[in-house]
């Protein structure tokens, strides 16, 4: 049994994000990993789902919680394509997420690193080791390829 590299899982996280962006939704993916095996995985949702709180990160959260059978995800990694907004690093924080890795970082709503640290804030009731910029180049490429195909009058 071998623990999932980051540059792996985030490959896996594209993979989410890929599928989340072809179905109409803003390309973000997310992966939950427990050791050596995926417990969670989803890209966004918010246009599928028509809910706010869709976002990839959530809906792995959900999955992953659901797979182990507890709320509490201390022995997990949350693989991520952009740096999670308030929201998302809350649920990190409640849920007790062991690890945080990102892809790119997100400087208008970023909440781990760029306008907010929630998961290294000592005011909360957990705390989290946050690993930014895994394959970033690429996350944020698929991002903007995607933001500028919307925005082109043929679309």
């Amino acid at each position: 049994m071998r623990a999932v590299e980051d540059h792996e899982a985030m490959g896996l996280a594209l993979a989410e994000a890929r599928r989340a962006g072809t179905a109409g939704d803003v390309p973000v993916g997310a992966v939950v990993v427990a050791g050596d095996r995926v417990v969670g995985a989803a890209g966004n949702q918010r246009e599928a789902a028509a809910d706010p709180t869709a976002h990839a990160e959530i809906v792995a959260l959900r999955g992953a919680a659901a797979e182990l059978g507890t709320w509490r995800l201390s022995e997990t990694t949350l693989y991520v394509t952009l740096e999670p907004c308030p929201m998302c690093a809350g649920a990190l924080v409640a849920a007790r997420v062991g690890r945080l890795v990102f892809g790119a970082a997100d400087p208008k709503a970023g909440a781990c690193g760029s306008l907010y640290n929630l998961c290294a804030d000592p005011r909360l009731n957990h705390e989290l080791p946050v690993v930014p910029g895994v394959r970033a180049a690429e996350c944020a490429e698929l991002l903007q390829d995607w933001f500028a195909a919307k925005r082109r009058p043929d679309s």
